[in-house]
């Protein structure tokens, strides 16, 4: 019989929407401050055992004092966090079945990578024999037989990534938590970890939670994301959902790249909303809003993917506008070109084309008078 593949396995994986599912951690109306500042307020938020959650946003959002707190190194002003139904919130760090793998991944100098790796399985008190077997079992897990005995600066910046991850996986925790975990890494080794790190987690079964302010890293390794701001949980649900379906401007534009254009609501029939706007003229979307009111302010949202761009007027009733190539920047896999529409005064809209082949010539060009369009589907209205 095939074996079921990981990416498989993870699509299956949605506790969440189980009404039965009991959540591993809970966090329950938290709120941190540090003097006038609040970093975190009223949060509340549940993962589930065997989950890779990660916590997105920009530097001072509040994400990594979340984590603090739930790794024990902070303690709440406000609300309670609970583990397996038990609270933790006053139970000190040592005592908590959870472990950290920091940014700078803080290893030993001094000390070996088996001694760096057993360094809290003898704080613990653990059998020499087991300590031993478990380091060679963490070598193994991270792919680094037979450096046991290095020092840490003999390893390249992977390899004491591997280290700090093993030492934190060794005591068998119940939930390792991740601070901007590959922050130190190089684009291509940044991406294979990614990757790796996934495999890791589904083999162990341990509770994952990252936190980044990369939303590649975010949207790659996670079953479920939370973006925050100022404190506050702004959204949570799949990478998916998040990308097409955000909840408003800050997760659009946070999230990926995206063209936002301000209209109102001309006519609303069924799902088909028309919305007037001044750049683009009217606009169709295909976009069950019950709350929308002709006349009413709106966004629109449209990823640069999702629009075609071509030199002659598209025929049929796709959503269309004209305009003038101002820039043009290539990326290797696709090309990102920034065309005018709506005359001198007008906006720049991004357009973000596949580079499907190894053509010396390119299709568009400085200047190019050009046509975007795009269908129903593609664009998503946003709360003003």
């Amino acid at each position: 019989m095939r074996k079921a593949s990981p990416g498989s396995l993870r699509r299956a994986f949605q506790p969440w929407d189980d009404t039965n599912a009991k959540p591993i951690i809970e966090f329950r109306g938290v709120t941190k401050r540090f003097g006038a500042v609040t970093a975190v307020c009223d949060v509340s938020l549940s993962l589930y055992p065997r989950e890779f959650f990660a916590l997105l946003g920009p530097s001072g959002c509040g994400k990594t004092t979340l984590m603090r707190m739930l790794a024990g190194f902070e303690t709440p002003d406000e609300g309670q966090i609970l583990l397996d139904g038990v609270d933790i919130t006053a139970v000190p760090p040592h005592l908590r079945p959870v472990n950290m793998m920091f940014q700078s991944y803080a290893l030993f100098p001094h000390l070996s990578v088996a001694d760096n790796i057993a360094y809290g399985l003898k704080r613990e008190g653990l059998p020499r024999a087991e300590i031993a077997r478990r380091v060679e079992e963490m070598l193994a897990l991270v792919k680094l037989d037979g450096l046991g005995r290095r020092k840490p600066d003999q390893l390249s910046g992977g390899q004491r990534q591997r280290v700090a991850l093993a030492r934190a996986l060794a005591k068998r925790p119940k939930l390792l938590l991740l601070d901007e975990p590959m922050a130190a890494l190089d684009r291509k080794l940044r991406e294979a970890t990614q990757f790796e790190l996934m495999d890791l987690q589904s083999k162990l079964g341990t509770t994952f939670m990252v936190v980044t302010h990369d939303q590649d890293e975010a949207m790659t390794m996670s079953d479920r994301m939370a973006v925050m701001d100022q404190g506050r949980l702004v959204q949570i649900g799949p990478p998916d959902v998040i990308y097409e379906a955000p909840a408003n401007r800050y997760v659009a534009e946070f999230v990926g790249d995206i063209n936002i254009l301000e209209g109102r609501v001309a006519s609303i029939e069924g799902d088909l909303v028309k919305v007037e706007t001044g750049i683009t003229g009217t606009v169709e979307l295909d976009e069950e809003r019950p709350t929308l009111a002709i006349g009413a302010p709106v966004l629109i949202g449209l990823r640069p993917e999702k629009i075609e761009l071509s030199h002659d007027e598209p025929a049929g009733d796709l959503n269309k506008v004209a305009g003038e190539i101002w820039d043009i920047g290539y990326l290797g896999d696709v090309t990102m070109v920034q065309v005018m529409v709506g005359g001198d005064q007008g906006q720049l809209l991004k357009v973000a084309l596949t580079n499907r082949t190894r053509r010396a010539a390119r299709p568009f060009a400085w200047e190019d008078q050009v046509w975007l369009s795009w269908d129903v589907e593609a664009g998503l209205v946003l709360p003003p």
